[in-house]
């Protein structure tokens, strides 16, 4: 192929020893990573020689997840890599818009421009751990969530780019008539501003939101810069796709402001057969027992009478309205219960791999062959990659994927933007005072810069 001025976006999701469930058991992964820096900063800097776009931390408050505080780990990473963007999870049910804004512009500031904000609303309970009597049901969060965003982007903007004057000859730290209160008063927040410090490099790090309900997808439409997305299927995928670039121009945005990153959770071999031993090697390590007893929690259906080879049905199973957190999740199982009718060996396996993502088994060239399909398909912008054991399927991805990614035009050669706005191709928002002697502001006009 020749080259092509649509390149793929990659992401990396990084985990301690990988995206499979029991890939902390592998003989090639070491579980006591997970709080280890130098593992992270390891990855890191494999996906930066691999030239991805980003990487990726997810953050949740359930005390199995045994996962170091993104913000800390993520300005840790910064100091330790150049050009790759750095997005971080964090809900916005259990925080507040003042701190989080505060946050990621200072992991703006200290990456140069390189930070980017995965918005969720709280798909795990924790209310417990909030002195909260319930955790919100699912439209409360998404409502409250809108809100939050808007009072961050308008803290971020409190400070106009040129604020900042450092001026020793007369004495101007900074003019603080461009620093201003955004006098914010909603249903869920109030908030006086203006923020701490001083506008973000990027204007506002990018927007990433990870929901792919009906709720969520709208929200994507009219908020999110880049969307990540769980699909099994070219087909489902393809239909996702398609529906949420159909919902931006309601909020006056064009197709190229909103990128669809599907997950892709890769076991990659110089052979087929040799990946496929990979693979069962795997499966081999998973704890069916347990695995059983969350999928019925998830399912809301006791499976514990079925036998591994016994079909599954969704008899009985919770219908998604049902559901208070990850709803499209839940639906993307229950689709697959119907359409491909598995044993429950079965299920858990095809679920294991990255919880509902799309996996693959085969060869570098197979993978690029599949990438360049969803590609040039309508089905994706590019991918979350998830491998399913690091650091060693990150590293067959670089050293093997990405060279052939290159050779047929669709992915960089090299670094040449700073910012990650810049290498995703979003533009820098303007900020969205009306002018600078007013406190009002006017996003639905500026919606298309978000």
């Amino acid at each position: 192929m020749g080259g092509s001025e649509r390149k793929l976006n990659l992401n990396a999701f990084l985990a301690a020893s990988g995206h499979h469930e029991a890939s902390w058991r592998h003989a090639d992964t070491s579980p006591e990573c997970g709080v280890d820096i130098h593992h992270y900063v390891k990855l890191t800097q494999i996906a930066e020689k691999g030239l991805l776009d980003s990487v990726f931390l997810a953050d949740g408050y359930w005390a199995h997840s045994g996962s170091l505080e993104p913000f800390t780990l993520l300005s840790a990473l910064a100091a330790s890599t150049r050009h790759i963007g750095l997005i971080a999870t964090v809900e916005t049910t259990y925080n507040e818009p003042f701190h989080v804004a505060r946050k990621f512009a200072s992991l703006d500031h200290i990456s140069k421009g390189r930070a980017g904000w995965n918005i969720v609303t709280g798909a795990g309970p924790a209310a417990e751990q909030f002195s909260r009597v319930q955790h919100p049901k699912h439209h409360e969060r998404y409502e409250s969530a809108e809100e939050f965003v808007e009072v961050v982007k308008r803290l971020w903007d409190s400070w106009e780019d040129d604020a900042v004057r450092n001026d020793k000859i007369n004495g101007i730290l900074i003019d603080q008539a461009k620093v201003h209160t955004i006098d914010f008063t909603g249903k869920h927040h109030a908030v006086q501003g203006p923020l701490n410090i001083a506008r973000p490099p990027q204007g506002h790090p990018v927007l990433v939101q990870a929901g792919s309900s009906e709720t969520g997808k709208d929200f994507a439409a009219k908020l999110a810069e880049v969307i990540f997305t769980a699909q099994l299927t070219f087909e489902e995928a393809q239909a996702f796709y398609a529906d949420v670039k159909a919902r931006l121009a309601k909020y006056g945005r064009t197709a190229d402001q909103l990128k669809v990153l599907p997950g892709l959770s890769p076991i990659l071999a110089d052979t087929e057969a040799e990946a496929r031993e990979m693979e069962e090697e795997l499966f081999q390590l998973i704890d069916h027992e347990g695995a059983t007893k969350r999928l019925s929690i998830r399912l809301g259906i006791d499976l514990s009478n079925h036998g591994l080879d016994d079909r599954v049905t969704a008899d009985g199973a919770l219908l998604t309205d049902q559901v208070s957190g990850m709803k499209s999740r839940h639906q993307l199982i229950l689709d697959l219960i119907e359409r491909e009718k598995p044993t429950l060996r079965e299920l858990i396996n095809r679920l294991a791999g990255a919880r509902g993502h799309f996996t693959f088994t085969g060869t570098p060239l197979q993978l690029a062959d599949e990438i360049e399909r969803w590609f040039h398909g309508g089905a994706a912008d590019g991918f979350n990659l998830m491998p399913q054991i690091y650091p060693s399927g990150l590293e067959r991805f670089v050293y093997k994927v990405i060279p052939e990614l290159q050779s047929r035009g669709l992915f960089r050669t090299s670094y040449e933007e700073q910012t990650l706005r810049g290498k995703l191709g979003l533009m820098r928002p303007e900020n969205a005072r009306i002018s600078n002697d007013s406190n009002d502001f006017n996003y639905s006009k500026k919606e298309v810069y978000l």
